[in-house]
């Protein structure tokens, strides 16, 4: 994720007229306004989630079993993100638990 011209803008300024990065305090003003981001945050929980689901539903990694390219995991990525990261309206628990993967390891 590239930070807009402002959000940039704004992490600069904690510097203030400091010329260097030798102000921890600024330093650390400026590290926390990056990763307090809206976006930057969103994005991260929806990649830890879909990664959630693969160890949590399916036990591997999203690059192991059926799919070793990550092709699986980028697919549930980008549907998460379709629907803004509400995971209940794209249906990726349900899909997960209904998916013949999962059904032929633990299901009955």
């Amino acid at each position: 994720m590239t930070p807009t011209a402002t959000d940039r803008n704004a992490a600069i300024a904690e510097f203030g007229s400091a010329t260097n990065t030798s102000d921890v305090t600024a330093r650390g003003r400026a590290l926390r306004r990056v990763a307090e981001n809206a976006t930057l945050v969103t994005n991260e929980f929806n990649r830890a989630f879909v990664l959630m689901q693969f160890f949590g539903y399916l036990r591997r990694d999203p690059n192991t079993g059926p799919d070793t390219d990550y092709t699986g995991y980028d697919f549930w990525l980008t549907k998460l993100n379709q629907f803004n990261g509400n995971y209940v309206s794209a249906e990726m628990v349900k899909a997960f638990i209904t998916s013949l993967e999962y059904r032929q390891r633990f299901g009955p």
